[in-house]
């Protein structure tokens, strides 16, 4: 029996320790918030806590954030949304924006350089690592592979991120009637509409491009916080041409040794791009659009539950997501991999991550090592 609901700050403070705390990514998020609020303190029962979970993943944006924003206002209101929901992002956020200060005046030096070398070649081994994992949902289902790979190949000849999440869900749903011709007409919509885009770009008056910007990827970035990276991509250092491909690898990595959110990978970004305020604009308009769907759950579970056709186009968005983050991966991976060396701390990391998920953040760590360690030994 679920035990009295708490006030706004309450839930907030425990909001706040799991957000200091939750190293290892969306799945140690979610399992700390569950020992918090399921087994500890009995604020809502498992059954409840697991079909909130489910809700979350629905929409687009981080799924573990939502999760927290959900609770903060499950429990106790818009208060407790919206406090509950800025502590768990503010200790990633700030812990952000300090590295991303010190990566600025110390990244180029000797040693920086060594540590990034090191740690790049780990963040293809955990995009892989995402690949599998995302990947066994579609096993046996060729059709879905099909999509998949289609938004890869579109993704590398330079197709719009949005445009191919659209597409796939497209070309899951239209084709539903054309019996054996399904593959064929799946691939036809994707061709239709993958075309390459551009995107404006400027160098004066950034705030508000790139607070937008990331408003953008915040409400369109769904499946996977992986996914993430197919946005920043095309929009950061293809579109606008603020952000450096090597910046962004190093953005992943630091994103997977901070605690909290995958997403405040946007303050290192916004700080790369436009200062502090750019910094404190990329985090707001990033998790914005978390905030406001999450009161509006109810009905969109209630939607997609009552129409076929509604579940159909999100497998097809799952299944871009997962081409989206291989299009990622090989163009990181040709970043990263350099040489002999960032070859086998790829290789070596990879089956860690298989083994242990959670170990992500030491295996970054022990890139780092190796990376400094080579230096010195050179």
């Amino acid at each position: 029996m679920a035990a009295e609901r708490p006030g706004a700050w309450e839930v907030s403070r425990v909001l706040l320790l799991v957000g200091l705390a939750a190293f290892g990514g969306p799945v140690a998020h979610v399992a700390l918030m569950r020992r918090q609020v399921v087994e500890r303190r009995r604020w809502v029962g498992e059954r409840e806590f697991l079909g909130m979970f489910a809700a979350c993943n629905l929409i687009p944006g981080p799924s573990s954030t939502e999760l927290a924003i959900y609770l903060g206002y499950r429990l106790a209101g818009w208060p407790g949304l919206v406090l509950g929901g800025v502590l768990f992002i503010a200790p990633a956020m700030l812990l952000m924006l300090g590295i991303a200060v010190a990566y600025t005046r110390f990244g180029a030096t000797p040693a920086g350089s060594a540590i990034v070398h090191g740690v790049r070649p780990v963040v293809v081994a955990i995009m892989l690592w995402a690949l599998v994992d995302l990947g066994r949902r579609v096993a046996g289902r060729w059709p879905l592979l099909l999509v998949g790979l289609a938004v890869l190949v579109l993704s590398r000849l330079g197709a719009n991120p949005l445009l191919l999440l659209l597409a796939g869900g497209a070309a899951v749903v239209a084709p539903r009637a054309l019996g054996r011709l399904r593959p064929v007409a799946s691939v036809a919509v994707l061709a239709a509409v993958g075309w390459p885009q551009w995107l404006l770009a400027g160098t004066r008056g950034r705030a508000l491009p790139l607070f937008l910007t990331f408003v953008k990827i915040g409400a369109v970035t769904y499946g996977s916080g992986y996914v993430l990276f197919a946005f920043l991509q095309a929009d950061l250092v293809d579109g606008l041409g603020w952000i450096q491909p090597r910046q962004l690898v190093d953005a992943v990595a630091i994103g997977q040794v901070t605690p909290g959110p995958v997403f405040t990978t946007a303050t290192f970004l916004g700080y790369l791009a436009a200062g502090v305020p750019g910094a404190v604009l990329a985090t707001l308009g990033i998790f914005l659009p978390g905030f406001l769907l999450v009161p509006l759950l109810a009905r969109i579970v209630r939607l997609i539950e009552s129409r076929p056709g509604v579940r159909s186009f999100l497998d097809g968005v799952n299944v871009a997501v997962i081409g989206l983050i291989a299009a990622v991966g090989l163009q990181l991976g040709t970043a990263s991999i350099t040489d002999g060396w960032t070859a086998a701390i790829a290789a070596l990391g990879f089956p860690v991550l298989l083994w242990r998920p959670l170990s992500a953040p030491a295996v970054v760590l022990a890139g780092a090592v190796a990376g400094l360690g080579l230096w010195l030994a050179s």
